[in-house]
């Protein structure tokens, strides 16, 4: 683990605060988005999701942050969230920023995530392995991440 980020402690220690925090988003989600239209359900399918009926959008101005004060000071450390963050799958909920409602894309690779989430089994097993590549390796070069990018890329060029 990246000591300058975060120890393996304080990682653990963070860990349940940060699966806490993206079930209750999800929540929040799940009760204030909306449906994915048949396409973004056609490519939730092709990107490998086994629920997109569970999947709702939330658009929203900006990407939430943790108000819990470690885990926001962690989130500001990483730089996973960010004002420039676009999109935000939290297993079944995804917030997508406003201004990016329109693209088919940055919901796809949103999607990949999602499929992952369903893969993991749970909030706890993806955080742990997700946070733990983008602290030890980094983002974008994290393994869930470039298959998020790569596989939306190749929905753009019609590869799947």
């Amino acid at each position: 683990m990246n000591e300058s980020i975060l120890s393996p402690e304080q990682f653990e220690e963070l860990l349940p605060l940060a699966a806490d925090w993206a079930e209750q988003q999800e929540a929040h989600i799940l009760a204030s988005g909306v449906c994915l239209s048949p396409a973004q359900v056609s490519d939730a399918q092709r990107v490998g999701v086994a629920h997109p009926e569970q999947v709702r959008l939330l658009a929203v101005a900006s990407i939430p942050t943790p108000e819990h004060p470690v885990l926001r000071a962690a989130g500001e450390a990483t730089a996973l969230i960010s004002p420039f963050t676009a999109g935000l799958a939290l297993r079944y909920g995804i917030f997508v920023r406003s201004d990016f409602v329109g693209d088919r894309f940055l919901v796809a690779h949103e999607l990949v995530h999602t499929a992952q989430y369903e893969r993991c089994g749970s909030f706890g097993a993806f955080l742990r392995q997700y946070l733990h590549e983008c602290l030890t390796i980094g983002y974008p070069d994290a393994p869930m991440e470039q298959e998020a990018i790569l596989t939306s890329e190749a929905l753009r060029h019609a590869e799947l």
